[in-house]
Order: C-alpha cells, then sequence, then structure tokens
C-alpha cells in the first residue's frame, strides 16, 4: 500500500505514538497517507479512535512480526 510518510514510533509507549502521529499527520497535506508503525499493542484501539475524532480515515491496518501498521488518510 503506497503512503506518502511513514513514522516509526516502534518501541515507544502510549501515548508517545499518538502525539507522533498528530505531529506527523499536520505536515501532510489532505488527501496523503500517512503509515504509522508501532509495537505498542495499545495503539491498535488507541490510533484507530484517534484518527475518526480527528476525522480522519484509517484505510488499513496489519500487524506483521509484532509490529502494528496503520495507513491513515488525512482529511
Amino acid at each position: 500500500m503506497n503512503s506518502d510518510k511513514i513514522l516509526d514510533a516502534k518501541g515507544l509507549a502510549c501515548p508517545m505514538p499518538i502525539v507522533k502521529t498528530k505531529k506527523a499527520i499536520n505536515e501532510l497535506e489532505s488527501g496523503q497517507i500517512l503509515e504509522v508503525h508501532t509495537t505498542d499493542k495499545g495503539a491498535k484501539n488507541d490510533l484507530s479512535a484517534w484518527a475518526k475524532s480527528g476525522g480522519h480515515e484509517l484505510i488499513h491496518f496489519e500487524e506483521e512480526n509484532n509490529v502494528l501498521k496503520f495507513w491513515i488518510k488525512k482529511v
């Protein structure tokens, strides 16, 4: 899946993946996609809730080798 920016938040504990995701998405243009990689299991619920509350679209999620990957489209 294509993304405009990749954020490596592996090894960070809550709330840092959300904090870094918010900062990274603010640097994107509307319609661009941010790919987030994290090892924080809590991020599965946190990032999807954060995207929804911010009006962004969580377009894909997958888990690979204990790394959670999210693709979030900025609105």
